[in-house]
């Protein structure tokens, strides 16, 4: 179990990007417990390398922890953003999870989620010094265009609160989930993922593998249904079918 800090939550009309600005003052000592909101992104990251730009009526907030054992981080951070954007029973039915740590609606991204760590944060157990820095970010009022693959909105869904709003219930979200620890957490995300079965293909760096949607490992890797041998996967770029 990891302890759930205080957090000291600052707010910026702009930033470049929270999680660069998260990481800046983590490596200068900063406590954990720190988290950055942005009402406007210039230069938001994503998984892979991607950067977009995103207009107001986005959340955008990054976290910063300081831990001392490992966990799933992908999945209880994912746990956490789901049940944060879950404003009523809808929300909750109509969002799904995707391997490892996206948010979906009916097959388009909604929102993601960008786990950073200190070199420091090797192995089973962080270093004194280590550090881990969660960004999360959501399209609320609207969905931007992307050249790649299709995006949605909470607002799809109805009238949803403003990002500051939804930035104070993923912290609750997050102190919750670090109270519980591992305790149900593969069962937590799987609840609130796609179903078993779901036909997937995962762009790896041996390239593209296609299959059903097993289950994850305990530790959050991909088991995929190839052909009836199980595969693991630990990383990949996942497609789902559209409306999935």
């Amino acid at each position: 179990m990891t302890a759930a800090p205080e957090w000291r939550l600052v707010r910026h009309d702009t930033l470049p990007s929270t999680s660069d600005a998260c990481i800046a003052e983590a490596q200068a000592g900063a406590p954990a417990g720190l988290a950055i909101q942005a009402r406007i992104q210039t230069k938001a990251r994503g998984s892979r390398g991607r950067s977009w730009s995103e207009a107001a009526g986005t959340l955008a907030v990054s976290v910063l922890l300081r831990p001392k054992a490992r966990l799933a981080w992908p999945l209880l951070a994912a746990v956490a953003f789901h049940d944060a954007l879950s404003l009523l029973p809808k929300h909750a039915e109509a969002l799904r999870l995707k391997w490892p740590n996206d948010v979906m609606l009916h097959g388009r991204k909604l929102g993601g989620i960008l786990i950073e760590a200190s070199p420091s944060a090797a192995g089973p157990f962080f270093a004194d010094d280590g550090w881990l820095v969660i960004g999360f970010g959501a399209n609320l009022a609207s969905a931007p265009a992307l050249a790649d693959r299709h995006a949605a909105c909470l607002a799809e869904l109805g009238d949803c609160p403003d990002a500051d709003a939804l930035v104070d219930r993923l912290l609750k979200s997050l102190t919750c989930g670090l109270a519980a620890g591992e305790r149900d957490l593969r069962e937590a995300w799987l609840a609130r993922a796609h179903p078993e079965g779901t036909w997937l293909e995962v762009g790896t760096t041996q390239g593209v593998v296609q299959g059903s949607f097993a289950s994850i490992a305990a530790d959050g890797a991909l088991l995929l249904d190839v052909a009836g041998t199980i595969r693991r996967l630990t990383s990949g770029d996942v497609l789902l079918p559209q409306g999935a």
